[in-house]
């Protein structure tokens, strides 16, 4: 199957302390965003499909999927909210360009909110700031964004890192406002918001082909998968690719198939460009 590469594409992380609801948001876009047939059964935490993850009830893994909204394709990455897998969160920083940051309404910051936050501004990814849970009673708004402001203002690179939107959302409930004292509908303004502050990724598409490879996974009938965001080029099924480790050793591959993410499938494509995320 082919895939025209001059779909609009953005690239987004979300990233979070572990619990403050960043599964369950990722959950509440996939079901608003055109991932699911009418009246398709889904349930709870979609994104946690590893059999540790749901008996503990955290992501373990980076994941990648997508939403369409207004026929804009938004990769999405779900990273780790637990320290223990912070390095899954620096591996696969570099696929994005823009970000969804989940503080919970109640706790605020947290160390690995920190953590997240820093490496996001690190690779210069832009910054959706979304305070989640604002459904439960006793959240303190008022000092919860003073210390998130606290919070940029030690970590900002740039002041430009200083300009960022709030939204408040249960994730919960689905739905996303910008103002906390607004009933909620759903998640409207946080897809308007992506569109808005997220750039188009970049990437010569008429260079020779490069991509970072940022994770590994294997696959039974196809073996090694590598994914990664194309950072230079188009790429072809059974197009000849170079392999270069960091000690500068190098060895020549036949691409054999092309997926990239659409919901919460991989869907094979014969082409795809620099801008997009995907297993080869």
């Amino acid at each position: 199957m082919s895939v025209s590469p001059n779909v609009e594409i953005r690239n987004l992380a979300i990233i979070a302390h572990v619990d403050h609801g960043k599964t369950t948001l990722v959950d509440a876009l996939l079901k608003q965003g055109q991932v699911f047939r009418d009246h398709q059964q889904v349930g709870e935490l979609i994104m946690d499909s590893n059999p540790l993850e749901r008996e503990r009830g955290i992501t373990i893994l980076a994941k990648n999927t997508s939403v369409t909204y207004k026929d804009v394709k938004i990769n999405i990455i779900d990273t780790p909210g637990h320290a223990d897998f912070s390095g899954e969160v620096e591996r696969v920083m570099n696929m994005a360009d823009g970000c969804l940051l989940v503080v919970d309404a109640i706790d605020g910051p947290m160390p690995q909110t920190h953590y997240v936050l820093r490496k996001a501004l690190e690779q210069g990814v832009i910054p959706i700031v979304v305070i989640n849970k604002i459904d439960r009673p006793e959240t303190a708004l008022s000092s919860v964004i003073d210390d998130i402001h606290d919070m940029f203002l030690r970590l900002a690179i740039s002041d430009d890192q200083l300009d960022f939107p709030i939204l408040y959302s249960s994730a919960k409930d689905g739905y996303a406002v910008h103002d906390p004292e607004r009933e909620g509908i759903d998640m409207q303004p946080l897809f308007e918001t992506i569109l808005d502050r997220v750039p188009i990724p970049s990437g010569d598409k008429e260079g020779s082909f490069q991509m970072l490879a940022a994770a590994l996974d294997f696959d039974n009938h196809l073996g090694q998968i590598v994914i990664g965001r194309i950072s230079r080029g188009t790429i072809r099924s059974k197009s000849g690719v170079v392999l270069l480790r960091p000690s500068g050793e190098s060895k020549v591959f036949t691409l054999d198939r092309i997926y990239v993410f659409k919901g919460l499938e991989r869907l094979e494509v014969a082409v795809a460009s620099a801008g997009e995320i995907v297993a080869l």
